[in-house]
């Protein structure tokens, strides 16, 4: 069997699970069941919420200093819409899928394959099995400051593997520091002030089980 399809079928063959030796199931990372972070359940009740004179941005940006990352937070509702490129990676490909041995077919025989047939399939290997990190802007309410955050979110629409059966997971983590307004104590005694908070958005998607 010769063409298209028999390279197809010889990729199946290199994605599919064998064990612990497989050098491409070492790109596994350790999923984590909490990121994206869920929605918090506030208060309902108003008399929680930061008022007029708390929400002073001068001195909220000097209370919060180097930790305000513009790529990332934002004090106004930013443009709604998806801002990730789910497009093939553009980066160098990772050293597993550069050693895998691509002389064997499935069956078994020993197969003559040229550099620029080679570099192709490994290319289209990284390109299927790629996870990118889609962000959205996220309103967490006006008990945070800066409002709007930009978090990651892992591609879920396919499976990532070839047979199917793994998928994108979260596999790296980077935290980032909001005020917090938050109150202690009941009626006209409680007290309330913004604390710092860290706030964990996906910087990595990798495929896994």
């Amino acid at each position: 069997m010769k063409g298209p399809l028999a390279l197809l079928l010889w990729a199946a063959w290199l994605l599919a699970p064998r064990g612990s030796g497989q050098p491409y199931l070492r790109l596994r990372p350790s999923p984590s069941d909490h990121l994206p972070v869920k929605d918090i359940l506030e208060h309902p009740d108003p008399a929680h919420d930061p008022r007029e004179q708390d929400l002073d941005e001068r001195a909220l940006r000097k209370k919060l200093g180097s930790s305000f990352d513009p790529a990332f937070m934002s004090v106004a509702a930013p443009a709604p819409g998806n801002l990730s490129s789910p497009a093939p990676p553009a980066r160098p490909l990772p050293g597993e899928l550069r050693r895998l041995e691509l002389a064997e077919s499935p069956s078994g025989a020993r197969l003559r394959l040229g550099k620029r047939a080679r570099r192709k399939l490994l290319q289209w290997l990284w390109a299927y099995s790629h996870c990118p990190v889609r962000y959205t802007w996220k309103d967490l309410g006006v008990r945070f400051w800066p409002r709007y955050i930009k978090e990651g979110s892992c591609l879920a629409e396919r499976s990532c593997s070839f047979p199917e059966g793994m998928s994108c997971k979260p596999a790296k983590s980077v935290p980032k520091t909001f005020l917090r307004w938050y109150c202690q104590g009941w009626a006209r005694q409680k007290y309330c002030t913004w604390i710092p908070v860290q706030y964990p958005l996906i910087s990595e998607c990798k495929c896994a089980c």
